[in-house]
């Protein structure tokens, strides 16, 4: 019989132990109709991840400890890996139990830690000591999780000298763009310089801010790939190991002789009986779609918003059309995500509101099949502007009246979302959230921001992506210079200057964490770089108050980029 592994690529939700179990068990009885030998669920698969300060309530450990046994005494017969809080006297630890014939045979604690970006671990957990091997009949089998094997000389270098022939990772590791190929890269190196078989089993879907891809795969001992599962999408994905081609390659790697005895000694060594093998139907051929580019960030938007809205206990959702290119694609998602019956599209146009936004607010919203509403605010402005008349007497229109027009917009939208219980999507993009080219309370006011972490130049890419598969958005929506039309003849561009300028500076800003020198060397102009970093360092008590939205870059507003509202340092 060959050594039949499953890696089930599921979405878990933070905090929904009993939903998180019942989603393993499914998987294990999916896993031996097909014979698996061996089944293996994600990092932190029973509480989701990441669970933040829920870490701090001992009742939640002991629900997730509960849920976890739950799903051992499903395992009659198999053998699984699934992520889990483990806990001692003292303090918890990020871990994978090892679940064989109905109980926890073991349990391993992972032992690097990450505390960059997004993570936070060291905040909650105790790192482990030992990698752990097992041995399952005749396959010799090391566990380590996520960031374990991002270090060559980690717990998978000791796992293969000890006689490890196949290294399964648990992971819970977000999106960004590329991260994917980068991934792949680094699993293909541990495995050929290791000598063994790596199998990778990755989390998929939208938690808060972060997206989780799947991408789960399989590496053979020379650094091949040899399945991958699908991205943004759950999936079980199966396939056969001839574990005995390790033993012919490594008979060819003298290396491994010299260091051989001493990874012996690292490791913990767990004995399982191997147990009656299921049936083992033939596996059909699987062909797994590569995305890349536009393509993989427009998949993760839908993904992200489409878990954020259904976890949350959302079903619908609203968002303000303003004839523009970001309400457009905000809503176009939105539609993709949830179904057009669960999106409605509220137009509110004002005196400085062109026709032509209204048409193409309505040409969108029939192409998209979504409800459209028309709530005139002009008549709101004007009572604020008597509201207002004496006490402004003397002065100038400015910004002001223009962010009055934003508020009243976002005061709608909020009403309809307590009247009806719609979540209000946000529209901005973070070339707007960067410099500031928002209103607090107004457009900035909402639960979620589809596109907090898009740049202005890429949402019209992703646009045009995504009528090539079924026009929707109207062309003269993305040829037309945007506005936010809050005065006459205003125009993005008169305020923040061209969007092929700004966005560079931005992404080597915010995103590469350049100096002013070092922008103005990649042959931008000095005043304008000192102007756009001006705008988005003081801005930051914006994005703070703002909604959260999708990470697709390495470096997103929130959790990765964190800096202090009150701060006097300049470039």
């Amino acid at each position: 019989m060959a050594f039949r592994l499953a890696l089930a690529q599921i979405n878990p939700t933070v905090g929904d132990l009993e939903g998180n179990a019942e989603k393993c068990i499914a998987a294990l009885s999916q896993a031996r109709r097909w014979g698996a030998t061996l089944v293996v669920f994600p990092e932190m698969a029973i509480p989701g991840y990441p669970p933040e300060d829920l870490l701090l309530m001992p009742t939640f450990l002991q629900a997730n400890r509960t849920a976890l046994e739950r799903v051992a005494a499903q395992t009659s017969g198999l053998t699984a890996l699934v992520g889990f809080v483990d806990r001692d006297e003292n303090d918890i630890y990020n871990a994978a139990a090892l679940l064989h014939d109905g109980r926890i045979a073991a349990v391993y604690r992972k032992m690097y830690l990450p505390n960059y970006g997004v993570f936070d671990e060291n905040r909650y957990f105790r790192p482990g000591r030992r990698p752990l091997v097992f041995r399952l009949g005749e396959a010799i089998v090391g566990v380590n999780i996520c960031e374990d094997i991002w270090y060559p000389a980690g717990p998978t270098e000791a796992q293969a000298l000890a006689g490890a022939q196949l290294v399964v990772n648990i992971s819970a590791s977000p999106y960004h763009v590329g991260k994917g190929r980068a991934r792949e890269r680094m699993l293909a190196t541990r495995a050929a310089d290791n000598v063994v078989f790596v199998a990778y089993c990755n989390l998929v879907g939208g938690q808060d801010e972060l997206v989780f891809d799947g991408g789960s795969m399989v590496l053979d001992a020379r650094g091949e790939r040899l399945a991958r599962a699908r991205s943004f999408e759950e999936d079980l994905l199966v396939l056969d190991l001839d574990l005995r081609e390790v033993f012919r390659l490594r008979l060819h790697d003298p290396r491994q002789r010299q260091e051989r005895s001493a990874g012996a000694e690292q490791v913990e060594w767990v004995d399982l009986p191997a147990l009656p093998p299921f049936p083992q139907p033939p596996l059909p051929k699987r062909e797994t779609e590569e995305l890349e580019g536009d393509s993989e960030v427009y998949q993760a938007l839908v993904l992200g918003t489409r878990d954020y809205v259904r976890k949350n206990g959302f079903r619908q959702v609203v968002v303000g059309l303003s004839g523009g290119i970001d309400s457009a694609l905000t809503a176009t998602i939105a539609a993709d995500a949830l179904g057009p019956e669960n999106v409605v599209g509220v137009y509110m146009p004002a005196r400085y509101s062109s026709p032509i936004s209204g048409e193409d607010a309505e040409a969108l919203a029939r192409n998209l099949g979504i409800r459209l509403l028309t709530i005139p605010i002009d008549g709101i402005f004007q009572a604020y502007l008597e509201t207002l008349a004496e006490t402004f007497r003397g002065l100038s229109p400015d910004v002001t009246e223009e962010n009055i027009q934003a508020r009243i917009r976002g005061n709608i939208l909020m009403a309809l979302s307590n009247k009806f219980g719609w979540l209000v999507l946000t529209t901005g993009n973070k070339s707007e959230l960067a410099a500031g080219y928002c209103t607090l309370y107004g457009d900035m006011a909402g639960g979620f921001a589809v596109l907090k972490d898009v740049l202005k130049t890429q949402v019209y890419r992703l646009a045009r992506h995504r009528n090539a598969r079924g026009a929707v958005i109207p062309e003269r929506t993305l040829t037309r210079p945007p506005s936010a039309e809050l005065r006459p003849d205003q125009r993005d561009e008169d305020a923040l200057g061209p969007y092929a300028v700004l966005d560079p500076i931005l992404r080597a800003y915010v995103e590469e964490d350049r100096s002013l020198e070092e922008i103005v060397a990649l042959g931008y102009e000095e005043g304008t770089v000192r102007r756009i970093l001006r705008l988005v360092d003081g801005n930051e008590y914006k994005r703070r108050q703002g909604a959260p939205g999708i990470k697709i870059t390495p470096r997103a507003f929130g959790k990765d980029r964190r800096l202090p509202i009150t701060n006097r340092y300049r470039q």
